[in-house]
C-alpha cells in the first residue's frame, strides 16, 4: 500500500434541501468555472481523486483526503459559503457510508423528488468535470459505473418514479408531458415566494428546453433569483406585455385577491394558466375564456396524493437493488485490495518451495525434483486460494488478516 493511501480515506461532504435551505444552498453552489478551479487546486494539494456534485438542491465533494475538513475547506474557498455555517446543515460520510451515499443518490431514493432521476445526469455531467480534470481513480470510476448500473435496475424494476409527488412538480410534470423540447414555450412563472422560486428553479432545471422568464412585484427578488439560476428576469411594469406575449403563465403570487385579471389574457392566443396560490390568483373569469385552459392546485394536488404512496411502497425493492450493487462494489474492492497480497504470498511461498526442493534434493537423491516441485505447488495453490476464499467470506476482517499474513511471511505489497 502506498504511503499516501494509507492516510487518506474516502469521504463525501455536503449538503442538501433536508436541513439547507435554498439561500444557504445557493451560498455554497459551485460555478463550472469554480468547479474547474477547486478540482485543479485540489491536484496541486495532492488530493488527486475528486468529484464534485452542484444542483439546486445539493452541493457535494467526494474523495480521498487525510481528514474532511481539507474538503470542506476547498467548497468554502470557491463558494460564498462559511465553514460555521456549513457545520450547522451538513453531513459526512466516510469510506462504505460514502460509497452507499452515492449509490443511494443515482436510484433517486435520496432526491428531493422520490424517484426523481434529473440527479442521473447530473451525476454524468460531475463524473466528465472530473475525469476532463484528471481527478479520477480506479475506485471512484468503479463507484460511478456502479451507481449508474443500480440506477438503471431501479428504472427497470421499479415504479418508483412514475407519476409525479408535489404541486409544483406536478405543474412542471403537466408541461413535460403536453410540450414537446422540439416546441419551445414561452413560460412565466409570476410570483417568486417560497412556490415561486421552487417552480422557477425546477423550470431552469427541468425545461431548459424552454424560453422561462420570472417576474415579481418587488423587482429585486426577481433580479436576485436571475443570478442563481438560468431565467429572463423581467420588471413588473412589464407585466401585460409578458402576459400577451406568453404561452405558459404559472401564477404563484400570494395575494389575496386575484392578480392575473381576464382583461390581461390576449383574445386571439392558446394560453395555459396554471394557478399554483391558495387563495387562487387568477382570475375566475379566465376560466371562461375560450382560448384558455386553467389548471390549479386541486387538480394537480390529486395526481400527486396516490403517486407518493406508490412510490413509497416501492422503496424496500429499491433497498434490495442498492444493497445488492453495494456488494457488488466492495466484492470489486476487496479483490483489487486483496490481489498484491495474494500475488506477494504466493512468491514468498515459491521461494520457501525452491529452497526446500533444494535441501531435500542434497539429502535424498533418490526422490526426483520434479516430483517434489510437482506436490509443493499443489500445496501452494491450495493454500493461496485458501487464504483468497478466505478473504472474500463476509465476515473476515480482510484488512487485519492481510496485515498479519504481512508480518509473518514479511511481505512488501503495494497498491495503487
Amino acid at each position: 500500500m502506498t504511503k499516501n493511501s494509507d492516510c487518506k480515506k474516502f469521504y463525501v461532504i455536503g449538503l442538501n434541501y433536508k436541513k439547507a435551505d435554498v439561500v444557504t444552498r445557493s451560498n455554497f453552489s459551485l460555478s463550472k468555472e469554480k468547479q474547474k478551479q477547486l478540482l485543479s487546486e485540489a491536484k496541486q494539494i495532492n488530493i488527486n481523486s475528486v468529484v464534485i456534485l452542484s444542483t439546486c438542491n445539493r452541493i457535494e465533494i467526494m474523495g480521498f483526503a487525510k481528514h474532511p475538513f481539507q474538503l470542506i475547506s476547498l467548497l468554502c474557498k470557491y463558494s460564498k459559503g462559511t465553514v460555521e455555517e456549513f457545520a450547522k446543515v451538513s453531513y459526512v460520510y466516510k469510506n462504505s457510508d460514502a460509497s452507499e451515499h452515492i449509490i443511494r443518490i443515482a436510484t433517486g431514493v435520496d432526491s428531493q423528488i422520490l424517484g426523481d432521476y434529473e440527479i442521473v445526469g447530473q451525476l454524468k455531467d460531475a463524473f466528465n468535470l472530473a475525469k476532463e480534470a484528471g481527478t479520477l481513480n480506479a475506485y471512484l470510476e468503479r463507484l460511478f459505473n456502479v451507481s449508474l448500473q443500480a440506477s438503471k435496475e431501479t428504472k427497470n424494476k421499479t415504479s418508483i418514479s412514475s407519476g409525479t409527488t408535489t404541486v409544483s412538480y406536478a405543474a412542471i410534470q403537466y408541461i413535460k408531458d403536453k410540450y414537446s423540447k422540439k416546441n419551445p414555450q414561452n413560460i412565466l412563472v409570476y410570483g417568486l415566494g417560497d412556490i415561486g422560486k421552487s417552480t422557477a428553479r425546477s423550470c431552469a432545471e427541468y425545461l431548459k428546453a424552454h424560453h422561462i422568464t420570472v417576474i415579481n412585484r418587488t423587482d429585486a427578488t426577481a433580479h436576485q433569483l436571475g443570478t442563481e439560476v438560468d431565467v429572463h428576469v423581467a420588471m413588473h411594469q412589464e407585466l401585460e406585455n409578458l402576459v400577451q406575449s406568453s404561452d405558459i403563465i404559472v401564477v404563484a403570487t400570494g395575494a389575496s385577491n386575484p392578480t392575473l385579471t381576464a382583461n390581461m389574457m390576449p383574445s386571439d392566443k392558446k394560453q395555459l394558466v396554471i394557478d399554483l396560490s391558495i387563495p387562487r390568483n387568477a382570475d375566475p373569469l379566465i376560466n371562461d375564456l375560450e382560448n384558455c385552459k386553467v389548471i390549479d392546485v386541486d387538480i394537480l394536488s390529486e395526481k400527486t396524493k396516490k403517486t407518493i404512496e406508490d412510490r413509497k411502497k416501492q422503496i424496500p425493492l429499491v433497498e434490495e437493488i442498492i444493497q445488492k450493487h453495494k456488494s457488488e462494489f466492495y466484492e470489486w474492492l476487496m479483490f483489487r485490495r486483496s490481489t498484491p497480497a495474494i500475488n506477494s504470498l504466493k512468491k514468498s511461498l515459491e521461494l520457501i518451495q525452491k529452497d526446500a526442493i533444494i535441501s531435500h534434493a542434497k539429502k535424498h537423491e533418490q526422490i526426483s525434483e520434479e516430483l517434489l516441485e510437482n506436490v509443493t505447488s499443489q500445496m501452494i495453490n491450495k493454500i493461496v486460494s485458501k487464504f483468497a476464499m478466505h478473504l472474500k467470506a463476509e465476515n473476515t476482517q480482510a484488512n487485519q488478516s492481510i496485515k498479519v499474513m504481512k508480518e509473518v511471511f514479511n511481505l512488501e505489497t503495494t497498491e495503487n
